[in-house]
């Protein structure tokens, strides 16, 4: 952390003028207020270094203004991706089947959820969901057919055969 000295004095003596100067700058007070308190964190930061500036508050304007200018930046290329990608597609509300799957998942006890969900709905190999979870294969395996007969229970169907895939 930075030397404090003089640095309360400095914020005082300079944030109406700062702020004044980002709010004319960038035309949002919600803006300037920003991008004034993230340029007086970074001078205090450096304080030490910028108290020793002929005008330190000159280098906490041009920080300010260049936060201001970086969300500018960003607002614009978020328009450009908009213009040229358009929003995304709508999607429907959920099936009732997903919302019952959903609601049965939460019943599952969380290791066994975690293997049904990396295994059937990621798509993972039992070696994948073991090496993500750090736990052994035929662990794995068994909170897949625990996890399977607790699912056909609760959604109440049947299961026809029991999982034997690796």
């Amino acid at each position: 952390m930075a030397d404090d000295d003089g640095f309360e004095d400095f914020y005082r003596g300079t944030r109406q003028r700062v702020m004044t100067f980002l709010y004319a700058m960038c035309g949002d007070r919600a803006d300037a207020q920003d991008a004034a308190q993230e340029a007086y964190v970074r001078a205090w930061q450096r304080w030490s270094t910028i108290a020793g500036y002929d005008d330190p508050e000159a280098w906490v304007r041009t920080v300010g203004y260049r936060v201001c200018a970086s969300r500018w930046r960003k607002a614009r290329n978020a328009v450009v991706a908009y213009r040229r990608h358009g929003t995304a597609p709508q999607t429907g509300p959920p099936s009732e089947d997903t919302v019952a799957l959903v609601r049965a998942l939460r019943h599952l006890p969380p290791a066994d959820r975690e293997a049904v969900v990396l295994h059937h709905l990621l798509d993972l190999t039992v070696a994948d969901v073991a090496a993500r979870t750090g736990v052994p294969a035929n662990t794995i395996k068994t909170r897949l057919v625990r996890g399977r007969r607790a699912l056909a229970g609760l959604l109440g169907t049947d299961l026809t055969g029991e999982y034997t895939n690796a």
